[in-house]
């Protein structure tokens, strides 16, 4: 795991993410996730819009959250991403949420794979054929 990557991302809490427990809803850790993987993405010098750009969608296949502990308005929380999994087909993001104090108050994975804008279906390309470079950074960077 020595040369796997780990992006940290801060989030900003505002009242109107809580719910009447005065907990964070549970819907907004999605969003959360996606800033992590935007940070991630970023940090190592590539942008999502650029994909676009040549034509191509990464949509979340799959989603997974543990939610281990709450956060509330006034907590520091920051998400944690980094490359899990680097296949043709997919790729599986992990994460944790972490708070101020280092204690993991959610956890899980989101997946993508790549498409084509054009295919409605959302048939899946190769990552590794339409992105060479990019898929080539996340094999350096991926967990091991």
């Amino acid at each position: 795991m020595e040369n796997m990557y780990v992006a940290t991302q801060e989030i900003q809490i505002s009242y109107a993410d809580t719910d009447m427990m005065g907990v964070i809803y549970h819907a907004n850790y999605i969003k959360w996730l996606e800033l992590g993987r935007t940070r991630l993405i970023e940090d190592i010098g590539y942008d999502y819009m650029e994909m676009e750009k040549a034509g191509y969608y990464a949509p979340v296949y799959n989603l997974e959250i543990t939610y281990e502990k709450p956060v509330k308005l006034g907590d520091r929380v920051f998400v944690k991403t980094w490359v899990d999994v680097n296949q043709g087909l997919r790729t599986v993001y992990g994460f944790q949420i972490v708070n101020g104090e280092g204690e993991v108050c959610a956890k899980g994975s989101t997946t993508h794979i790549v498409v084509r804008k054009e295919n409605e279906k959302f048939k899946p390309v190769q990552f590794k054929k339409a992105f060479p470079e990019w898929f080539q950074k996340y094999e350096e960077i991926k967990r091991k």
